[in-house]
């Protein structure tokens, strides 16, 4: 019997209708015969990062959100570049779980959709391995200008960027096996 993976798509921009979050929708939708993709769009519903809080009285919704990492079969991250770095949004949630091992050898698949996004997706790169996360070159995609790649309606309208996301989700399923 052949059972869905479920993976957990972490969308890393601020804004509601960004071609990132488009990105991650139209995954699930390429994907969903063979995985259940969960997107997790809103990061300002997480609490700031708090050292002393790490250990004890760490706030339900980030014992949540560590729970869904820990029981997911891989996880996938779109994120733009804001300011040459990843969002704070993004960073404060991986931040919360660098003193865990949920993310530890879990697959992942890294997108960085940005204007340009090299800086900001080589950092997503360090911040990942630095976590344990597993990867190749394959399921990491670096998409230069994606207002011009992804509509308001959350399509991808080129044709180069569709195929270059079907062979990173072709990587990814065969890193989740």
């Amino acid at each position: 019997m052949n059972t869905k993976k479920r993976i957990i798509g972490i969308c890393g921009s601020a804004s509601r209708n960004s071609g990132n979050l488009a990105i991650l929708k139209y995954i699930s939708e390429l994907g969903k015969s063979e995985m259940e993709l969960e997107i997790i769009a809103d990061l300002t519903e997480f609490p700031h990062y708090k050292t002393e809080l790490t250990d004890e009285n760490v706030p339900k919704k980030i014992t949540d959100f560590r729970n869904k990492i820990s029981c997911s079969d891989g996880i996938i991250i779109c994120t733009p570049e804001y300011v040459f770095s990843i969002p704070s949004g993004l960073k404060n949630i991986l931040e919360w779980c660098v003193s865990t091992t949920v993310f530890s050898d879990k697959p992942v698949g890294l997108i960085t959709a940005s204007a340009s996004g090299e800086k900001g997706h080589e950092e997503l790169k360090l911040i990942m391995k630095t976590i344990q996360t597993y990867f190749t070159d394959d399921t990491t995609l670096l998409i230069q200008g994606i207002k011009g790649k992804a509509s308001k309606d959350g399509e991808i309208i080129d044709g180069k960027t569709e195929t270059e996301i079907h062979k990173l989700i072709k990587s990814f399923k065969e890193l989740t096996k």
